[in-house]
């Protein structure tokens, strides 16, 4: 069996690294599998291309930016991300792709497969599987829903744009979507449940088959180091307890939910029984031109880490990871810290709870509630059975997320489709 998966970036997002996860864990598992993506930041052995030539590579980048400015331009000075979809390039005439028998798709914006491209696709007459990482899929162009509630009719009235109305834009993506998906036969791979009964609740999509698949990590890579060894590593007091966060972009920014992490810990300083001195923030992956938030704990930032081995020690050396996000699918971040047995606090929302179990391998504070989100870090930092906890973290990702686990599931649809196609 060969496997194509189609991905706009190598690597980037939690897409792109979903998707070579996935590849990776199919050809190990002795599938012929892999990964083109539409465009390389830089030469890779992993992943082929179809931007190839100078005048590909230049092409690409024109759809890009174009893709990424225009959408901007439309959109309300917010950090919710739009896309309008217009620019796009066709890949049915390229070798890998007609020479698979499965054809994947994973995140394919910013000029990538426009709605009059993906339904190119059907001509080929393989079964076509699409992850679906964010939204886009199925709304009239946003990435990240919150309580909008319009992708369950026609879209139109878009909170985003800067001119919203009845047949704005994101009603004229939507009505692009729905003729291009009438030519368009996919089976849809939800990572989570929260994404899967979102779907069903979509007007595009929601008579679609969707099956819930989720991602894997590589677990011989996201492993547990011995904590007070890691700590030392990141020369922190192996005594200190440390909380961990990812990439903060602002206090105002509002999809990973920053400022309720601030108030979090503001609370929990003031909390009888917490010893402020005996406590460490560790925060990875912020931009150096970034505006930090204050922060009541001493903070160190690590910046931007590309090296998984160490990634998986910075989370070792952590006693808690703390995912403030107000909406995400199935987070990298928490399926790696889990994985690395560090137990995980984060809201009850999107696809977190698939991971994080209450009370169990981490703690799952009321949505947008700042004062139950510290309450979680509180129950940590106090508990005694803290080891029980790391070792369930682990646990439960060997059994639900592991590499020949989440490729079997895989396996077993993509050989299901290819028993329903016309012989």
């Amino acid at each position: 069996m060969k496997v194509i998966h189609l991905n706009t970036y190598e690597g980037n997002g939690g897409a792109g690294r979903a998707c070579l996860r996935l590849s990776d864990a199919l050809n190990a598992g002795g599938v012929s599998s892999k990964v083109m993506v539409y465009f390389q930041f830089k030469e890779s052995t992993k992943t082929g291309t179809f931007s190839k030539s100078p005048f590909q590579k230049a092409k690409a980048i024109f759809n890009i930016l174009a893709e990424r400015y225009l959408s901007k331009a439309v959109s309300k000075a917010v950090k919710t991300p739009f896309s309008v979809q217009w620019f796009g390039r066709s890949v049915i005439k390229h070798p890998a792709v007609k020479e698979a028998d499965i054809i994947h798709l994973h995140w394919i914006n910013h000029g990538f497969l426009s709605p009059k491209f993906l339904a190119q696709l059907d001509e080929l007459e393989k079964p076509i599987v699409w992850t679906f990482h964010d939204s886009n899929a199925f709304t009239g162009g946003c990435h990240v829903r919150y309580e909008c509630e319009n992708y369950h009719k026609e879209c139109g009235f878009c909170p985003l744009l800067r001119f919203s109305g009845k047949n704005d834009l994101s009603h004229s993506n939507w009505l692009r979507k729905k003729k291009a998906y009438s030519e368009l036969n996919c089976h849809i791979v939800a990572p989570s449940n929260w994404m899967a009964n979102s779907v069903k609740l979509s007007s595009l999509m929601g008579f679609r088959e969707v099956t819930v698949i989720p991602n894997t990590i590589e677990t011989n890579v996201f492993k547990p180091y011995v904590k007070s060894e890691a700590k030392k590593m990141l020369k922190i007091n192996p005594d200190k307890f440390v909380m961990m966060s990812g990439f903060m972009p602002s206090k105002n920014d509002k999809h990973k939910g920053t400022a309720y992490l601030i108030d979090a810990l503001n609370d929990l300083a003031t909390r009888p029984g917490i010893v402020k001195e005996n406590i460490e923030l560790v925060i990875f992956g912020n931009k150096e031109n970034v505006d930090m938030p204050e922060f009541p704990f001493k903070t160190t930032f690590l910046g931007s880490i590309n090296n998984d081995e160490h990634l998986a020690k910075c989370y070792s050396a952590a006693d808690v990871f703390i995912a403030p996000s107000l909406e995400d699918n199935l987070p990298n971040t928490v399926m790696e810290s889990l994985s690395c047995a560090t137990p995980v606090v984060a809201f009850k929302t999107g696809g977190i709870p698939d991971m994080v179990k209450h009370l169990e391998n981490g703690y799952l504070a009321e949505y947008k509630s700042s004062e139950d989100l510290a309450t979680g870090i509180e129950w940590l930092y106090h508990d005694e059975n803290a080891p029980d906890i790391q070792k369930e973290a682990r646990r439960s990702i060997l059994i639900h997320f592991s590499e020949a686990v989440i490729a079997e599931k895989h396996l077993l649809l993509y050989q299901s489709l290819i028993d329903l196609q016309p012989k």
